[in-house]
């Protein structure tokens, strides 16, 4: 007789075996119960947690008709009827296995689906499983909609799945769905002990430890590991086989460089790194297993209690625990994690384990004392004494200065009083050496650091006047008031309010029309300039029409000769005067040729341009500034202003 593997022999047949899933037993188990049935179940979960197991054990639920043959949907299969044992042997006619990942084409599952319109041939229930469901094609997805959502009463559906967030939603709208949870240590370290045990197998408890360790959750992967283990062994289970044949790194290597990291021994965390080079164990593994220490202590630190008592390993993690500092903990258990993810970076995983430890220990303290968790050549130095400037002495009388008097006065009284005289500036202070210590409050360096007291102008008096600040005008971008621009504009003669206006003007509102452009008008360039417009030019040739001046014209040559002057070197291309002869010559009818010499153009139509939009920019704002209407408002109202760059001409 063959050997069948402890996964499929130790298989659990009924929901009390079941291992490690209490809330998926307990409403499937209640559902059975009470005969309500969905149609559609989801199962989702890592690799061996027992989503197939379910399945089955549902399946017979579903179908077992007892050992007398007169039983009905149980939780509890019988497992000795005919539909329990050929569930059991994969023989059952109504319960289909089909395995999405190579039957994941629309065509598989339409057949499947044309043989549920038949009724079950021997069971009560006709029940499909599909593993793997998310492996599926969109199309084979959307042909079992309808069926899933509506099938009929004899059909259950039964998906597995790895992966659900690639089963789209409108399937799991449809399924019930039971998350399988990955398994504890000790849920398989206590099945891992009753499987050995039948089959009568010793063991010690560290392997066991060992393999439940490995499994990462998984029973099926345990079971295989037990079984691998078994063979390496030669029919028993020894710590230190395990060890070997799992590649897993002794306790004791993990202890020893705590130990020497506690104790801030570099020579001692290399050695013990170089030691593991020579056995020849695993980098990632001894920082895994390194971790796993840190959790423990970092547990045995928060809550001591919560560790298991019986395994060996948590006396030294306790012991561990009371040396080092809980945040120096949590930071080694980031470094480590961090460190497992670097180890493709290194030269080679064993110099990415020995800067790992490195990094630990630099994290540590001296041997010799000093500040917990920082070495001390990594201590910062003591603050030095700050250097006086001359800031603060320089702004206390720009302070006071600014400060508006608080005494209600007229507003020309505050345009004509004379600006406060700035202080002379302080001189440099002698270089201060860097001191470990603080000066003392008495001392002179302090006192003379002291801030100056800022002078508060007296309480303004409650009066009918409003309050001063808003007389005063605002300030421009030197910080210095334009004092001029309180007075009325109604009082200001014609001339003043154009000098308002003008460029540089000493008014309330300051001009956007811009300096004056330095046009020469010419007859020549009076002709160029109406000619241009004419001319139908675009882009860099109508460009350099604008930018050109006329200096000559000589109509009497065949062809006619334009003397353009033009400041731009990038405008005299050839190709550009070509096409503006083109365009000439087209416009006059006759042959013209176009000469360029350098030069500034002193009457071009872009400054007669420019020129022009000056002079409206002007006269829009002398006729704002002349309103009655604007000098009333000016006049009422002593903190209106005229926004500049608001007014625009029509």
């Amino acid at each position: 007789m063959s050997y069948q593997v402890l996964a499929r022999k130790y298989r659990p047949h009924s929901f009390e075996e079941l291992v490690g899933q209490e809330h998926v037993v307990q409403a499937l188990a209640n559902a059975l119960t009470q005969q309500r049935l969905h149609h559609a179940y989801l199962f989702t979960g890592t690799r061996g947690v027992g989503k197939t197991t379910v399945s089955r054990i549902l399946a017979k639920s579903l179908n077992c008709t007892g050992p007398d043959g007169n039983g009905t949907i149980t939780a509890t299969p019988c497992g000795v009827c005919d539909a329990c044992r050929d569930i059991d042997a994969g023989r059952f006619v109504d319960y289909v296995e089909l395995d999405a990942a190579s039957n994941r084409g629309v065509e598989e599952i339409s057949q499947l689906l044309d043989q549920s319109v038949y009724k079950p041939v021997v069971g009560r229930f006709k029940v499909y499983m599909i593993d793997e469901v998310h492996m599926l094609s969109n199309t084979a997805f959307n042909a079992m909609l309808k069926t899933l959502e509506e099938p009929p009463d004899y059909l259950k559906f039964v998906l597995a799945t790895t992966d659900p967030q690639k089963v789209p939603v409108t399937v799991l709208s449809r399924c019930l769905q039971f998350n399988l949870r990955p398994m504890a240590p000790q849920n398989v370290l206590s099945h891992l002990t009753q499987v050995l045990q039948a089959e009568q197998v010793p063991a010690e408890p560290g392997a066991l430890r060992l393999l439940a360790r490995a499994a990462r959750g998984s029973m099926r992967d345990a079971l295989s590991l037990t079984d691998q283990a078994i063979a390496f062994g030669a029919g028993q289970l020894q710590e230190a086989g395990v060890r070997q044949m799992l590649g897993t790194v002794d306790r004791g290597h993990v202890i020893a460089i705590l130990d020497a990291l506690i104790a801030s021994d570099g020579p001692a965390v290399v050695a013990q790194a170089d030691g593991l080079r020579n056995l020849g164990l695993s980098a990632a593994g001894t920082l895994e297993d390194l971790a796993s220490t840190l959790q423990q202590m970092a547990v045995a630190q928060a809550a001591p209690g919560a560790l298991d008592e019986q395994d060996p390993e948590t006396a030294e993690a306790q012991r561990l625990a009371a040396l080092l500092p809980a945040d120096e903990v949590q930071v080694m258990y980031s470094m480590a994690l961090h460190g497992r993810a670097e180890l493709s970076l290194a030269p080679d995983d064993y110099a990415g384990l020995v800067m790992v430890l490195l990094r630990m220990l630099s994290f540590r303290p001296a041997a010799a004392g000093g500040e917990r968790g920082v070495a001390p050549a990594a201590r910062p130095l003591a603050r030095p004494a700050p250097v006086a400037s001359a800031a603060p002495a320089a702004a206390a009388p720009l302070l006071r200065t600014a400060a508006p008097s608080m005494a209600v006065k007229p507003v020309a009284t505050v345009a004509s009083e004379p600006a406060s005289k700035p202080a002379p500036p302080a001189p440099a202070p002698a270089p201060v050496q860097a001191s470990r210590e603080r000066p003392s409050a008495d001392s002179p360096m302090s006192a003379r650091l002291r801030p100056k007291p800022v002078e508060r102008a007296p309480e303004p008096e409650l009066g009918d006047e409003p309050p001063p600040w808003l007389d005063v005008p605002p300030a421009d971008d030197d910080g210095v008031a334009l004092a001029e621009a309180s007075l009325d504009v109604g009082d200001m003669p014609s001339d003043s309010a154009g000098a308002a206006a003008a460029p540089g003007g000493e008014g309330g509102y300051a001009s956007t029309a811009g300096a004056e452009i330095p046009l020469v008008p010419t007859p020549l360039g009076e002709r160029w300039a109406g000619l241009i417009r004419q001319l139908g030019v675009t882009a860099l040739v109508r460009e350099l029409g604008m930018q050109a001046e006329c200096v000559g014209i000589d109509a009497q040559a065949q062809p006619q000769v334009w003397r353009l002057r033009v400041e731009r070197e990038s405008l005299r291309q050839p190709a550009l005067k070509d096409k503006l002869e083109a365009a000439l010559a087209a416009h006059l009818q006759a042959a013209a040729v176009i000469e360029l010499e350098p030069g500034l153009a002193q009457d071009s139509p872009a400054l007669r341009d420019a020129t022009e939009v000056r002079a409206r920019q002007r006269r829009a704002e002398q006729i704002i500034l002349e309103d009655p209407f604007v000098q009333q408002l000016l006049t009422q109202f002593r903190t209106a202003r005229i926004v500049p760059g608001s007014i625009k001409p029509h």
